[in-house]
């Protein structure tokens, strides 16, 4: 047989061949339409393709989204909501320009006195050595034991800068020409990491030399957070207290008892509670125009977060050391009370 032969009876075994493979498979295919509704809708579909915003994905989302609602339903009433209330506290102030933040922690309640001044933002001033040390404890920065810088011989205002001067001294003295330089070896990246992790006001370090604030041209005495880019409400700054020092912090215990340590202004064996905080103290022309006193207060029934803040206030005397003075008296009142 010729091999052309041989192919042709090939292919007409072939074309037999896929013709009953044909017959076969229609008779499959009638017999499954043969069957009931309810087998058809079990059989159908064995694999769906869900395409963005199809109705079959829009059903999905909706049946868990109940579940997920619930969950947070349940979260939440493990707390008791947040409450707001308006104090009077003119009496603390006599006058002053100012405002005053309490947050019970407790109680998870905020005590506003003048509420528009209390969510101003304003420049942090010196209270920001709280967040840059914040920073450098954490990262290794700064090591407390191992912390004094050299001072460069330039003759600052402040007798207490004029020397080589350690971590504590430091943010005791309020030295800004050892947290400028602490503010730079943390770097504008880490910086402004932490800055949008603790929501801290503005977040805006744009102006990092502090080239804004007119009232000192020496650049080892300015920086972001000094009457420049950077502000933040005192509302704001009690958040973020409780963000640092709270229940929840993300920072370590360590970096936190470091901190404390250094905030420290009242001893509990003394005055019955624990108070922590930071001054800070700004100008223009020569005017104070941001005086603030914030931090937090221990207590047996959980912490207290503060924060004090006083303008500029025509023929009276303003400083970081009476906004102290202020919430000082208005957190132990309130322990008392």
């Amino acid at each position: 047989m010729k091999l052309s032969e041989k192919y042709v009876g090939n292919k007409k075994r072939c074309r037999r061949f896929c013709f009953l493979y044909h017959i076969l498979v229609c008779a499959f295919i009638l017999a499954g339409c043969s069957n009931d509704r309810g087998a058809e809708e079990i059989k159908t579909p064995e694999i769906v393709v869900y395409t963005e915003g199809s109705a079959e994905s829009m059903e999905i989302d909706t049946a868990v989204g109940p579940e997920s609602e619930s969950e947070m339903e349940l979260a939440s009433e493990s707390e008791p909501e947040l409450e707001t209330v308006e104090a009077d506290w003119s009496a603390y102030f006599n006058g002053l320009n100012g405002t005053a933040v309490l947050y019970d922690a407790s109680a998870r309640r905020y005590t506003l006195y003048d509420h528009d001044l209390a969510l101003t933002r304003r420049s942090p001033c010196s209270t920001f050595k709280i967040i840059s040390s914040l920073i450098a404890l954490e990262n290794g920065i700064l090591v407390p034991e191992d912390s004094t810088r050299t001072w460069s011989g330039e003759v600052f205002w402040n007798e207490d800068w004029n020397k080589d001067i350690d971590f504590s001294e430091a943010f005791r003295t309020s030295c800004v020409w050892y947290y400028r330089q602490v503010a730079d070896d943390i770097g504008k990246d880490l910086m402004q990491a932490n800055l949008d992790h603790l929501r801290y006001g503005s977040c805006d370090i744009s102006d990092w030399e502090g080239r804004l604030n007119t009232n000192n041209q020496n650049r080892a005495l300015t920086g972001f957070w000094l009457e420049s880019s950077l502000t933040i409400s005192p509302k704001e700054q009690v958040e973020v207290m409780e963000r640092i020092f709270g229940e929840h912090s993300s920072y370590s215990v360590r970096t936190q008892t470091e901190l404390k340590q250094v905030m420290l202004v009242s001893d509990p064996e003394e005055t019955g509670i624990a108070i922590y905080g930071k001054t800070g103290m700004g100008k223009t022309d020569g005017i104070v125009v941001d005086a603030w006193f914030t931090g937090f207060a221990e207590g047996l029934e959980g912490n207290l977060y503060f924060c004090v803040w006083l303008g500029r206030t025509d023929d009276r005397d303003v400083s970081s050391s009476l906004a102290k003075e202020i919430a000082v008296r208005i957190v132990s009142d309130h322990y008392e009370n």
